[in-house]
């Protein structure tokens, strides 16, 4: 199956909710956990038993792995590895982007076939120009692995760049507008990130993919505000939600109530 395709089914099961697993340093203390491998590995697994099978997208941060050094990125492989199979997809949030050969290093660490660090989709950033992610969109779409690009971000310091306009267009729709074009030949494989706690002013009909929405929850943005932004979309829209959820655990059945609420909450503003 395609990666649209696992996550249509993915979505059609759990809903569209997209849980992100972000253990920051406070987190991690609010759950009683040291700040270390051990910690993160004793909160990945609570996330995993919470979560798989259960909410149909979770989106680790690398970076709170990645600050544990080689041990924290063990952790990462192992959490997921132990979502593989389960119904839930993993989005894995390392916004890379660069260019020639270092793009090629991070297709093969994330998407390639047999990549040590994949992922069923991760987030890319396209601001050295969109046609720089051609490696990974064609390691991903080679894999059947998917990928976000960012476009309109949740933080304010974003729109410097992204509305900023070229030939008659904001930088963010020219990334839309890169996205929709590689849909063309093979929709869904690429999705685009637009935050949910303010109009974005985006033309997202032609995108033919998916749009990660986040912002919901300690950024602001509620169910209707989500329903709101992005009712005109015809394609999957997966509002993505981190401390307003994780702050339930460590209990995982808590965990994966406080999750299910917010589902059941996006679906009935929807519609």
């Amino acid at each position: 199956m395609s990666f649209g395709e696992r996550l249509a089914a993915a979505v059609g099961e759990h809903g569209v909710l997209c849980a992100g697993i972000d253990p920051h340093p406070p987190l991690l203390a609010e759950w009683g956990l040291t700040d270390d491998a051990d910690g993160l590995a004793r909160f990945a697994d609570a996330c995993v038993e919470a979560f798989a099978g259960h909410t149909a997208v979770v989106k680790p941060q690398s970076a709170f792995f990645e600050r544990h050094g080689w041990r924290g990125v063990r952790v990462l492989e192992e959490l997921l590895t132990a979502f593989s199979g389960t119904g839930t997809l993993t989005l894995l949030d390392v916004k890379r982007g660069d260019i020639g050969t270092t793009m090629d290093g991070y297709a093969d660490a994330y998407l390639a076939v047999g990549a040590p660090l994949g992922a069923d989709a991760v987030t890319l950033s396209p601001y050295l120009g969109f046609g720089s992610l051609t490696p990974a969109l064609d390691a991903a779409a080679d894999a059947g692995r998917g990928v976000f690009v960012l476009a309109r971000t949740s933080n304010p310091e974003g729109a410097d760049v992204q509305l900023a306009t070229f030939g008659g267009r904001s930088v963010a729709q020219a990334m839309v507008d890169g996205a929709a074009a590689r849909n063309a030949a093979a929709p869904g494989g690429v999705g685009v990130v637009v935050g949910a706690t303010a109009d974005h002013d985006l033309d997202l009909s032609a995108l033919d993919g998916p749009v990660l929405a986040p912002g919901l929850g300690a950024q602001g943005a509620g169910p209707a505000d989500v329903a709101a932004r992005f009712a005109g979309v015809r394609g999957t829209v997966l509002p993505a939600a981190s401390r307003s959820v994780l702050r339930a655990g460590p209990d995982q059945a808590v965990l994966r109530a406080a999750a299910e609420l917010l589902r059941d909450e996006l679906a009935g503003a929807r519609a």
